[in-house]
Formats: C-alpha cells, sequence, structure tokens
C-alpha cells in the first residue's frame, strides 16, 4: 500500500559525523572552550540546543556562526550515504510512496547534501529549518510539512534519534526508527517508536507492516 514517508537526513539517510564534530570542535576552538568529550550526541538535535549546552545561552550565536562558516566550506562534504540508501529510495519510489525529507538541518544545506548525493529526485519535496532556527523543532517541522503537503492517509517518519519519534507523535504519524545512526535501540524505544530496524533495507518490510 502506497503511503507518504518523511525521511530524516543525518544518522537516517548520511553519517555526517565527521563534518558536524570538526565544526562543532572548529566553534570550540575560536572560542577557547575545551572539550574532550565525544561529541555524537549532538547528532540529531537542533544546533542552537546543542551548542547552548556546550558554550552557554549568551554565545549560542556565536558558536553557530563559526560552526556554519567551516560547515558552509566543507563539512557539509565530510558526509556519507548509508550503504542501500539509493536502493532503498527507489523501491520505494516505484512502490508509489511519496518521500519526503524532514531534518532540522537548515534547509538550504539540506538540499545541497541530497543533490550531492544524487538521490534529489527520490524526493517531492525537502523540509528543513531557517538559518535562524526556526522549525528547528521536528514537531514544528513535522506540523508545518503536513499542512503544506496536505498529507492525509499513511504518513509515516523515520529517524534515528527520539526528536524524530517524539516529533512523529506529536502530529499522530506512525513513526520507524533506526538503530544503525545516532540514538541507538534504547532511546528509540523509550521514545515509544511504532517500528524499529537495524538496516536500511530493512525500512521496507517496516512500512509495510505500520
Amino acid at each position: 500500500m502506497s503511503s507518504l514517508v518523511f525521511f530524516d537526513l543525518d544518522g537516517t539517510l548520511s553519517d555526517p559525523q565527521v563534518g558536524i564534530v570538526r565544526c562543532i570542535r572548529h566553534a570550540l576552538e575560536q572560542l577557547d572552550v575545551s572539550c574532550d568529550d565525544n561529541l555524537d550526541w549532538c547528532i540529531g538535535p537542533p544546533l542552537h540546543d546543542s551548542f547552548e549546552t556546550l558554550v552557554g545561552s549568551h554565545r549560542v550565536a556565536q558558536a553557530v556562526h563559526l560552526y556554519r562558516q567551516r560547515f558552509a566550506q566543507i563539512g557539509w562534504q565530510e558526509n556519507v550515504l548509508y550503504a542501500g540508501i539509493p536502493e532503498v529510495l527507489r523501491s520505494l519510489n516505484t512502490a508509489g510512496h511519496t518521500l519526503y525529507v524532514a531534518t532540522s538541518k537548515p534547509l538550504v544545506f539540506a538540499q545541497q547534501i541530497i543533490e550531492h548525493f544524487g538521490i534529489a529526485d527520490s524526493f517531492a519535496r525537502v523540509f528543513g529549518s531557517e538559518l535562524d532556527g526556526t522549525r528547528s523543532d521536528k514537531g514544528a517541522l513535522l506540523r508545518y510539512a503536513l499542512a503544506q503537503t496536505g498529507a492525509q492517509g499513511r504518513v509515516s517518519m523515520i529517524g534515528d534519534r527520539k526528536f524524530d519519534i517524539d516529533g512523529a507523535r506529536q502530529n499522530a504519524m506512525r513513526s520507524i526508527g533506526v538503530t544503525y545512526g545516532y540514538g541507538g535501540r534504547a532511546e528509540l524505544v523509550a521514545a515509544g517508536a511504532d517500528a524499529i530496524v537495524n538496516a536500511p533495507d530493512e525500512v521496507l518490510a517496516a512500512l509495510d507492516c505500520t
């Protein structure tokens, strides 16, 4: 049965770990903030929220600016598609599903990334946040996307973090969590994902079961 399917980007379609972490460390170094911690927890939440934790609310704007300086130049390219994603997208398109991207990443970067990977044609539209942080909350983003598309019937959200699952629940969407990203099974179970998959090709069966 065909349906509408929204995919998260980071940790779901592609692995952005190198670019995101290097850009965060660049910003921290410029602000003379020492951080030896693993920063993988920053992959998924809105960037503004991560920097508020790392540098304090009074320096968030400066940190985001420094991050984006590097990200716009090279960070967005320090990113790889997960194996099997192009094939999964083609299979879903062939089966009649309508696909969208829904990411907290700014729209301008999200579009650039999926075009770079050659998968833009698989999606009817890309939804992302504004550079000022508007719609970086996944619930607000999905609410906007559903209103823009007039989505009805079977609608699913696929993502690797609790933010994706929470956003789906807030908008009465089915949720599919992926463990190959950055949230992990425990986080997805706690968030209440309707289905959990361990590899991209398992998404096909999960959509038929949800």
